[in-house]
């Protein structure tokens, strides 16, 4: 008995660039992003009720709708940007560096604060963050300058790269934004070391970070405020919402209260962003977060063993620190949840609820897909 095919496969030898991209594209990575995505639509029927109450509007879903659309652009960026080349990846990048640095320059003097940090701009009902766009634009161009050691020796490359990383870190500081600050430092700082520089490189790095560190506790009393609901909660320091968020964390136990009956989304204004984590652990339990925590984990393992295989210094280079961007902006988030990390303002990358940050991990993962596609990470069966 024969059995015809669904559809006719796709020969090896077709040279057809949808094809190639097909065969080239890890699709592990992008199940996994879906998944997390999945998980950020599921969280945000959960808790984007309460949230929308909390704003006076009458949709119970007005989260839930917007989140779906956010995600939609986010993938789609993804995927888009996945099928670059990588010189165009390379080009993209730059200019999404430079158009975002532009606006992160503009931000200073026409932006809305929220929070505390003039980091958007306001047009209605919608909101954009350019710094969200700069990280991934940032962490590729320095890439890419560090490896012209190779060929052009006598340039100084790692003083250009760090000039542009400085004046990055400055308009971040000017807003401010000491966590996007934290979180492109320890990207950059991973990109310096992958490329090859000297230890002293680092060494001085870590260092200057330190003293900047220190710096900007004595001097911004924000700052001082949320490291000491960490390294001294006994002081004035407002810890209302970690403690909710312990608090919620643990009445989740093993398997959770159950879908909508938590408690913690009521109670902080940040529920469906900075704390989206907290509301997983006391709604679905311990299961859900070690199953969300695994998701995140495989995902920066897969993407630095598919950096790794890369020859390439530039690719191998960007892909390293874009990855990076991803897995510490996941574990900081994580951490704050749990109580390790001062607060930060950084969102759990495609869970919790924004356009911005939705966008700005869509065009760090699809950069990083275009340059890792073919590198030992080619799909299996039929196209592959």
């Amino acid at each position: 008995m024969t059995h015809a095919a669904a559809a006719p496969l796709l020969p090896r030898s077709d040279s057809y660039w949808f094809t190639e991209w097909r065969r080239t594209l890890d699709w592990g990575l992008v199940a996994g992003i879906v998944m997390l995505a999945g998980i950020g639509l599921l969280m945000s029927l959960a808790v984007g009720p309460t949230a929308a109450a909390k704003i006076g509007s009458e949709d119970p879903y007005h989260y839930l709708y917007r989140q779906g659309l956010h995600a939609c652009i986010g993938i789609g960026l993804l995927v888009a940007v996945s099928m670059l080349e990588r010189k165009w990846a390379r080009r993209f990048s730059v200019l999404v560096f430079a158009g975002s640095l532009l606006l992160m320059a503009a931000i200073l003097g026409f932006g809305h604060e929220v929070n505390g940090a003039q980091s958007w701009f306001r047009f209605s009902a919608f909101s954009v963050q350019p710094s969200e766009m700069v990280k991934p634009g940032l962490i590729v161009l320095c890439a890419w300058l560090l490896s012209q050691r190779e060929r052009y020796s006598a340039v100084p490359w790692a003083i250009v790269s760090f000039i542009f990383f400085a004046v990055t870190l400055g308009l971040f500081l000017l807003q401010p934004d000491v966590g996007g600050a934290v979180l492109i430092s320890a990207a950059f700082l991973v990109t310096f070391f992958v490329s090859g520089l000297s230890k002293r490189w680092i060494i001085g790095f870590a260092a200057g970070g330190a003293a900047l560190a220190v710096l900007l506790y004595n001097v911004l009393p924000n700052v001082k405020r949320r490291v000491d609901m960490i390294i001294n909660p006994s002081s004035n320091a407002d810890t209302f919402q970690i403690d909710m968020a312990g608090a919620a964390i643990s009445r989740g136990g093993l398997f959770g209260t159950g879908p909508g009956e938590g408690l913690v989304k009521a109670q902080i204004p940040e529920a469906h962003t900075d704390f989206i984590f907290a509301v997983i652990a006391e709604e679905f339990g311990l299961v859900a977060i070690v199953a969300v925590m695994a998701i995140y984990g495989l995902i920066s393992i897969r993407g630095f063993r598919a950096a790794a295989r890369i020859e390439d210094g530039f690719a191998r280079t960007a892909a390293a620190g874009l990855f990076a961007l991803f897995a510490i902006q996941a574990a900081v988030n994580i951490g704050v949840n749990l109580a390790i990390v001062p607060p930060t303002g950084l969102t759990l990358p495609f869970i919790s609820y924004g356009g911005s940050a939705m966008v700005g991990m869509g065009l760090t993962l699809g950069l990083a897909l275009a340059l890792v596609r073919g590198e030992g990470t080619r799909s299996r069966g039929p196209y592959g």
